[in-house]
This record gives structure tokens, sequence and C-alpha cells, in this order.
């Protein structure tokens, strides 16, 4: 039976496999399905959270005003738009597009979301990035802090999906217990569970991926 201790040995595989760079590699899982007809609809877009947060932060910008902003600004966001400031942005699609390809997560003040899907929804959408939602009172710290131990786990055209599971300077044991995550989550949401996932892959930036055939389930 395939367990964490497999993904880890195809972890550290593929560390073995992969070149020393000057930069920290990504490490990313990639998950080939089978028996699912995409024609009939079937879809995937799940929001994981990691066990262990990447070393490297991903971008987080937050539409708000007010006391929400100042405290997102003082829990280390990386960018707060007010309401101006968005239209002023949605109204020029270069700017719009450059927006939504340098952050990795949106959030934004519950009573701005409209505001933002008018604005910006064409862009973030096919990126899968819309906006969560956040109260104005609500507790912005944890909020940010589980949003960057979130990952997007996204089905597109085809019967393949990839998501980035940490970098290079975390553990096998870190980066194996991340990718579990995931497969469970995926799991979770197809027809038929675990009978739908056909191969395992993790890849270094750089590095050959490495492959673990799932013949049977992933514990």
């Amino acid at each position: 039976m395939n367990n964490i201790k497999e993904l880890k040995s195809i972890i550290s595989k593929a560390r073995e496999e992969s070149e020393k760079r000057n930069f920290t590699q990504a490490v990313e899982l990639i998950l080939t399905l089978k028996d699912i007809d995409l024609k009939k609809g079937f879809s995937l877009n799940e929001n994981v959270n990691l066990p262990h947060t990447p070393t490297k932060k991903p971008k987080v910008c937050i539409i708000a005003t007010g006391d929400l902003g100042l405290k997102a600004k003082n829990a280390g966001v990386d960018r707060v738009i007010e309401p101006e400031e968005l239209a002023r942005i949605g109204s020029n699609k270069r700017e719009a597009k450059k927006l939504a390809d340098e952050y990795d997560i949106f959030l934004a003040e519950t009573s701005y979301m409209t505001n933002v899907g008018k604005a910006l929804g064409q862009f973030l959408g096919p990126r899968g990035k819309m906006a969560t939602p956040v109260q104005f009172n609500a507790p912005i710290d944890s909020i940010l802090s589980k949003a960057r131990s979130t990952i997007k786990a996204r089905l597109r055209k085809q019967l393949m999906l990839g998501c980035k599971i940490g970098y290079e300077d975390m553990s096998d044991d870190q980066l194996a217990e991340n990718a579990m995550a995931v497969i469970n989550a995926v799991e979770s949401k197809l027809p038929n569970g675990d009978k739908n996932i056909r191969d395992v892959i993790v890849k270094f930036t750089m590095g050959k991926p490495i492959k673990l055939s799932m013949l049977v389930k992933v514990a």
C-alpha cells in the first residue's frame, strides 16, 4: 500500500534528480486522473490547507479600507487596495492583468466583493484567484496565516492537475505530508475516489519528474 513513506521516497528521488541552482526551487505535485468525463461537467477547484506552510510565502492583496485595511497592513499583507484605487485599476486592462498576475491570493472586505467582481473578475476568474470575502471585524492575522498555507488544486481542460506543495529547503517529511493533504482532498472530490487517480508525480522546478503509479490507495 502506498503511504507517506512512499511519497517521501519519490520526493527524495526527485531531489536527487534536481541539480542545485542559485535559487530555491519549488516542489510541485502533479496528479493525473482517469475514468472521468470532463464533457459531462465535472470540475474540481479545491482549496487545500497544507500542514506545513511553504517557506516562500505567497503574495497577498486585500481590497479593504479603514480599520480592516490598517489591520491587514500591520499583519503583513503585501498590498492594500482601497475602493477608489480598485476602480481606477479596473478601468485599465493592462494594469488589472498585471495585478492578477503579481499576487497569488486576493482577499476583499465583504462590502466590496461586487466591486472586485466588476473590476477584476475577468482576470482573477480564469487564474483561479477570485477574492475571498472578509468581514470588516474579522481576525485578519489568522485569516492571513491560513491563506498563506492554503493552495488551490484545480482541474482545467484535461485530466491533470498540479500544485505547489513547498520548496526545496523544506524537509522530505514536510513535503510528503503536504502532498498527502492534497491527495486526500482531491480524492474526496472524485466520483470514485482513489480509483480515479492514475499517477502521482513530484517535480522540482529544474528537476526530472518522478512518478508513483497509483495502483492502490494512498493512505
